[in-house]
Parts: structure tokens; C-alpha cells; sequence
């Protein structure tokens, strides 16, 4: 469908009453491109991607995709045979980094991320991987799409995109994160096509199409802006130039997403204005949001070497608020409370050199991290890698 016939059919939404565009989401406010290109994010979709994985799962081509798929995991490897001739052209064409990605920047990225490993984990885990259920169109279309009906199955694979792109040779032949993220992009557009299919879902969406470029960018800033912003706030010391990195990583990831450069934040201070304007503003509990909260954290207790669940529903109150711990019905654990406001930047000191000797209670952060690494790494199908395949349908029973 292309974005006029789109526009036209939400138009047509919201005259009835089926849907408000205008108070579902915040006007994008932008002081970059995307004001200038007369566009809105909310409004555009991945139009051609769309049209093929529409194609594809009409005509029952999904598992002979995935088959084909399978085996395609490395930067480096040749483009899959078997493949429906649009797609292949498509991959041909989209298998590549854009021509503004700077290999330096996207270099020195790869090393801050090694250096920042430990708080990267906790943040993209804890913080994002929950924050995500309290942004109410992606918990609502996470829950009802095919990859709600399997928690593990599905953090494992968001937990592929960022280990992937975290990684030293993401960008690499030897990486995986440009075919990581195309896979992505395909299973978005699967998504798109099937989600407006679900009674369920259009039940409690406000939207008729799922994740436009505008959502894929309250997603990024969830992530990266999120991350950004905790990292300073925590005090972690980097330069200039690591900022900047991370930022450019992020900038190549989302493009690889499909988002349009011209939505893209060009300097951290612009994904900061746009995070306030289209991030906080939505987060709000949902039914959804709430069921899914539960089965990430329960995932996480289920191996967490002697942490309490006390300690973790502590945890994601201190790096996400506690309104978003209220929300989600996280119990209160006072005495982990302490630990955990009190321990943890004393544990950021001592790893970054500035405390001579471990804190208190360094073993059992060490041992908390180690949880998270093993939840998403040791559960997956595989040491190195876990597949990521086209769904056929939504949720069983939606």
C-alpha cells in the first residue's frame, strides 16, 4: 500500500471515529530533516518491503523464505538462493551500509561498546527490554503478534539485534548485525501485514498499521537515547568522540531498519528533544505491557544464581523510575532498595578505577549480569547466533 492510500485510509480512521491519530501520539516535533521534508514518522511505513512480505505470506512463500534464510548469518555471506526474485532484488540492494556511514566512527563504537559491555547489558535488559512494555503500541503489538506468545523464544532474539550490533565486528564481513537487521526489517513488514489481520489487536490499537518509522524511532530512543542519557547520568566517563560513535552506530542501525534519513537525529541533542516529545509522554501500563513485564522478569528469576526477585524488581525500579514499577506491580523490597541505590554506583566506581578496593556487594552485581548475559546467550538456540524468522501468523487464538 503505498503512503497516499495509507494516509487516506487512517484519514478515513479518524472521520469515523475508529481511530485518533491526533491523541494517540504526540505531533513529531524535529528540528532536523524531517520538518523541512514536510513528513511525519507516524505517517511513513517500509512501502516496498511491505509490498513484497505481503506478497509472500499471501502465496504461502513464508517457510521456503525462512528455509532459505537459515543458512544467511555473516556481513560477508552470499545472498541466499531460493529466494523470490523481488526479495533477492530487494536484499541485493539493502545488504550494504549507507553511503554516510563512517567505518572510523563505526569502529571506535565497536570498542566503546567492548569497554562498556557491563552497562550496556543492564541497561538494553532491564532498562529497555522493560521499558518496552510500558510504551503501549509496541507492548500491544509485541503481545499480539507471534512473538508474544513465546517470551523466551522472542527476548532471545531482540537480545540477538543488540548483542549483534554490540559486537566488535558488527559492521564487518565477519559480523552479523547488517543481516541481523534485515531480517528485522522483514519480520517488521510480516508484522504489519498480519497484526491489522487480529480482531485482538485492533480491539485496543489506536493505529491501523503497526510500526511506522516513527515507532522504529520511539524504539531507538528507548535504546540508544535511553542508554546515552544513563550512562551520563551514572557518571561513566567518555569522550566526545565514544559519544558521538554511539550515536553514529545507532544512526546506521535504524537506517538499516528502514526509518528515512531524514527522520534520523543528526546529534544527541536532537534525539534528546525528540525522546522527550515522543517517548515520555506515551509511556502508560497496559493490560498487555503488564502480562508481558511479568514473563520477562520471570524468565530473568528462573536462573538468577541466588539473586532474589526482590533484588531485580529493585533494579528495574532504579533505572526506570518507581511509577514504572507501580505500574507494572512490582512488589517492594526496601532492604534491596538500599543495596541496589547504594551498591551500584559504588560498582561503576570500582570497575572504572575510582574506588581502590571491591564495595560491598560487587559479587553479587557480577553474579546479577551474569543472569542477564545467560537468560538471553545460554537459553538461544545457538552459542553464537539465534534465528530470526518471518511469522506466518499472530498469536495463537488472535
Amino acid at each position: 500500500m503505498s503512503n497516499l492510500s495509507r494516509r487516506n485510509v487512517l484519514s478515513l480512521g479518524v472521520a469515523l471515529g475508529l481511530v485518533s491519530a491526533a491523541s494517540a501520539v504526540p505531533a513529531w516535533a524535529s528540528t532536523g530533516g524531517a520538518q523541512a521534508a514536510g513528513t511525519d514518522p507516524w505517517w511513513a511505513w517500509d512501502d516496498e518491503v511491505d509490498r513484497l512480505m505481503a506478497g509472500i505470506l499471501d502465496t504461502g512463500q513464508v517457510p521456503a523464505v525462512n528455509a532459505a534464510l537459515r543458512p544467511w548469518v555473516n556481513n560477508g555471506d552470499a545472498l541466499p538462493t531460493g529466494l523470490p526474485a523481488g526479495l533477492a532484488t530487494h536484499l541485493q540492494q539493502a545488504n550494504r551500509l549507507p553511503s554516510w556511514a563512517d567505518a572510523a566512527k563505526l569502529r571506535r563504537a565497536a570498542d566503546f561498546n567492548r569497554r562498556k559491555d557491563t552497562y550496556l547489558f543492564m541497561l538494553y535488559g532491564l532498562g529497555s527490554g522493560i521499558m518496552s512494555t510500558v510504551i503501549p503500541r509496541e507492548a500491544k503489538s509485541v503481545y499480539w503478534s507471534a512473538g508474544g506468545a513465546n517470551m523466551q523464544d522472542r527476548a532471545a532474539k531482540t537480545f540477538t539485534f543488540g548483542y549483534d550490533l554490540s559486537d566488535l565486528n558488527a559492521f564487518q564481513p565477519t559480523g552479523q548485525f547488517v543481516v541481523t537487521a534485515n531480517k528485522t526489517r522483514l519480520v517488521h513488514a510480516a508484522v504489519r501485514h498480519l497484526l491489522p489481520q487480529s480482531a485482538h489487536w485492533r480491539a485496543v490499537a489506536d493505529e491501523q498499521i503497526p510500526i511506522s518509522n516513527g515507532d522504529i524511532l520511539v524504539t531507538f530512543h528507548s535504546l540508544g537515547t535511553y542508554v546515552h542519557r544513563k550512562l551520563l547520568e551514572w557518571r561513566v566517563p567518555m569522550s566526545a568522540a565514544d559519544e558521538e560513535a554511539f550515536l553514529h552506530q545507532w544512526q546506521v542501525a535504524i537506517h538499516l531498519l528502514g526509518v528515512r534519513d531524514e527522520f534520523i537525529p543528526k546529534t544527541w541533542a536532537e534525539a534528546d528533544a525528540q525522546s522527550t516529545r515522543v517517548l515520555t509522554p506515551l509511556l502508560a501500563p497496559t493490560t498487555e505491557g503488564k502480562e508481558l513485564a511479568q514473563d520477562l522478569l520471570g524468565l530473568t528469576a528462573q536462573i538468577d544464581l541466588g539473586v532474589t526477585r526482590g533484588f531485580l524488581n529493585e533494579f528495574v525500579r532504579y533505572v526506570l523510575s518507581d511509577a514504572v514499577g507501580d505500574w507494572l506491580g512490582l512488589p517492594r523490597d526496601y532492604a534491596a532498595a538500599a543495596l541496589v541505590r547504594t551498591g551500584w554506583p559504588a560498582y561503576i566506581a570500582f570497575r572504572e578505577g575510582l574506588l581502590p578496593i571491591a564495595p560491598a556487594g560487587f559479587y553479587l552485581f557480577d553474579q546479577f549480569i551474569r543472569a542477564i548475559a545467560m537468560l538471553f546467550l545460554n537459553k538461544a538456540n545457538s552459542p553464537t547466533t539465534t534465528p530470526i524468522t518471518i511469522p506466518s501468523g499472530n498469536r495463537p487464538g488472535a
